[in-house]
């Protein structure tokens, strides 16, 4: 897994971001989403470095990045700071300017990013994502039924953690190690048994139904919109449409024309369907 990749833990003074990189060329970050790590990205950062300089960074909070002491409103577990966290990062590796790709929740960052960093990020990829207020000012029964971890990962009068370290195993469905790789799979499971890893996953989520949104009404009622091109990467085989075409969603963020394809397979695009993903990306970022 990552064959000729530097594995290191950066210190940006509030908190240490795992990430692995390697490759040649331009540069674009890979930001994996709930409940995964970087590993998830192995197979494709592997086609992606021999054009690219890649990097794949754990978010704050999951894999083997920290998470700071919680905050009023979920704050340190935003998009707004993940994504800050993920241009100083890059600022620590003598990066400039940047493609950023996200998927499920490393979409909301990746957005946020390119939002936020307007100047920094050459070209914006979401797989699987939409701007998190458009879900929640969309929310029916239907949703609620369908997203329910959404529900019960970001509520605090009965937190998760305490159902889910109890038996994580319960809790988590992954692939057998031999479909996802087996350091992918033991990367994995070694932070969905780490209580702290879970409690960050469970603040991501807590900071979705609030600040995340309050950022993201924010920038629309000031009219900002997203500068660079971006590309959304939509599963063939999963339920980003529940509220509609997604395609028809994204365009009012956008000061391009959205580009968007569908890729043959389940959720974990990276995963299920790495050289469909790697081709997409190649071609986008060329």
């Amino acid at each position: 897994m990552f064959d000729h990749f530097v594995l290191e833990h950066i210190d940006l003074g509030e908190v240490r971001i795992r990430h692995r990189r390697g490759g040649t060329g331009s540069p674009v970050v890979l930001v994996h989403g709930y409940p995964r790590t970087h590993a998830t990205w192995h197979e494709v950062a592997a086609r992606l470095a021999h054009r690219h300089t890649v990097v794949c960074p754990d978010l704050r909070g999951y894999g083997g990045s920290s998470l700071p002491p919680d905050e009023p409103d979920h704050a340190q577990s935003s998009k707004r700071v993940m994504a800050r966290d993920i241009c100083e990062l890059m600022t620590h590796l003598g990066h400039d300017r940047f493609a950023v790709v996200g998927h499920d929740r490393g979409a909301l960052v990746a957005f946020r990013a390119a939002m936020d960093h307007r100047e920094r990020i050459s070209h914006l990829v979401v797989m699987d994502g939409l701007p998190v207020v458009e879900h929640l000012e969309r929310t029916d029964a239907r949703f609620a039924q369908a997203w329910w971890h959404w529900w019960f990962l970001g509520q605090t009068d009965k937190p998760a953690e305490r159902v889910i370290d109890a038996d994580p195993e319960a809790w988590y469905r992954t692939p057998a190690a031999e479909a996802m790789g087996p350091a992918n799979h033991a990367d994995l499971w070694a932070a969905l048994r780490n209580p702290a890893v879970v409690h960050g996953m469970c603040e991501d989520y807590r900071a979705g139904l609030g600040v995340d949104r309050a950022h993201d009404e924010s920038d629309r009622a000031s009219g900002r919109r997203v500068a660079c091109p971006t590309l959304l990467l939509e599963s063939a085989h999963d339920d980003l449409d529940i509220h509609g075409d997604p395609a028809s969603i994204w365009p009012p963020w956008l000061e391009q024309p959205l580009r968007h394809r569908v890729i043959p397979s389940g959720h974990h695009q990276a995963e299920e369907a790495p050289a469909e993903v790697a081709e997409a990306l190649l071609e986008f970022l060329a």
